[in-house]
């Protein structure tokens, strides 16, 4: 990454910008500080939902037993008598 004063962007802004188009980027300082980055703009592909269907599709099956028995091993088997969803059912 090149470094370029403020003064250096001011006065070059066409070079630096040709720079960008080339994929370049640049430190941007000012007194020789660090103030911040100029880089080009790289559009995002975005994801269809199509895709994100399909991705899901391929995750791993979820097994409750072990993970149950994983919280438990980390947390603790501690029981609460009182459950709150029962409760805002009415069930409790």
């Amino acid at each position: 990454m090149n470094t370029i004063s403020y003064q250096e962007l001011r006065d070059g802004y066409e070079a630096v910008m040709d720079s960008l188009e080339r994929g370049e980027s640049f430190m941007l300082t000012r007194n020789g500080v660090p103030v911040g980055e100029v880089r080009p703009y790289r559009e995002r592909r975005k994801t269809t939902a199509a895709e994100l269907v399909e991705a899901v599709r391929k995750l791993p099956p979820i097994d409750y037993e072990e993970m149950r028995a994983e919280g438990e091993a980390f947390f603790g088997d501690d029981r609460i008598d009182d459950d709150p969803w029962e409760r805002a059912r009415g069930r409790k």
